[in-house]
């Protein structure tokens, strides 16, 4: 009977614990994610576009293009579609852009939609 009280007691304050990590979690969205959204936004829209550049016009992989990025870019992730010829960057969960090679225009980002 002992063993079964202390397991119900341990599982209590690992939900606890695990409650205070989400409600921490939420106050830091709350006071950092906007901030966070629009530098992401500015982040992924310079990469989508800088990495369509490299990938489909200097030709290069999208492996290399990746190291293009800059400092603090390191949550920016990228991702390509070949057959529309056009590079995604995102900020997983939180913002994504994208840019398409267009003939003529160079690499052209998504309008935003505000």
């Amino acid at each position: 009977m002992a063993t079964a009280k202390n397991r119900s007691g341990r599982l209590r304050v690992w939900l606890w614990l695990a409650l205070l990590i989400a409600a921490a979690l939420a106050i830091a969205w709350v006071i950092w994610g906007e901030g966070l959204r629009k530098t992401g936004e500015a982040g992924t829209a310079y990469a989508a576009h800088v990495a369509c550049s490299c990938r489909f016009i200097a030709g290069r992989s999208l492996e290399d293009c990746a190291k293009d990025k800059l400092e603090g870019m390191e949550l920016v992730r990228l991702s390509e579609d070949p057959v529309a010829k056009s590079v995604t960057a995102s900020i997983p969960l939180v913002v994504s852009d994208t840019a398409t090679y267009r003939e003529g225009y160079a690499c052209v980002l998504a309008e935003w939609e505000r």
